[in-house]
């Protein structure tokens, strides 16, 4: 496993995270952030990667299979105007990313798209942290 980029850590840092919690990592590159949230909130947590690229995805797969084995991460190929919970997987408590482009104006329609999946997704109540902030953002979802 390796090391979080001092700014990879100071974001995960700012999640409000604590033992048991399911989270949803968006744009998970190779996985490095999703493994450091996994190891944070423990074995009754779980974490599900989501990442546009295969290559992305193969990387997390190949780099956490440990924690797939242990059923804490899932990692799932998808866009993030596009997530859906498989059938019968339970809602997340909190979701984030970064450099998304879905979530940082480059791309407002997927933008919108992307949090009107993500509430369905989140149990009620759930937040979505995305980068530029002070390191990070609270971005509200709909409904």
């Amino acid at each position: 496993m390796s090391a979080l980029s001092p700014r990879l850590r100071r974001i995960v840092d700012a999640l409000p995270l604590r033992p048991g919690l399911r989270v949803i990592e968006i744009g998970c590159g190779p996985g490095a952030a999703a493994r450091e949230v996994a190891a944070r909130i423990g074995p009754e947590g779980h974490v599900l990667a989501v990442d546009r690229s295969a290559a992305a995805i193969a990387r997390t797969t190949a780099s956490a299979t440990d924690l797939i084995a242990a059923g804490r991460l899932t990692a799932r190929c998808g866009e993030a105007e596009h997530l859906a919970l498989a059938e019968g997987e339970r809602p997340y408590d909190l979701a984030f990313a970064v450099r998304v482009g879905a979530f940082d104006g480059r791309h407002p329609g997927a933008g919108e798209r992307a949090l009107e999946r993500l509430a369905r997704a989140l149990v009620p109540g759930g937040r979505l942290f995305v980068d530029g902030g002070d390191p990070l953002r609270e971005v509200p979802l709909p409904g």
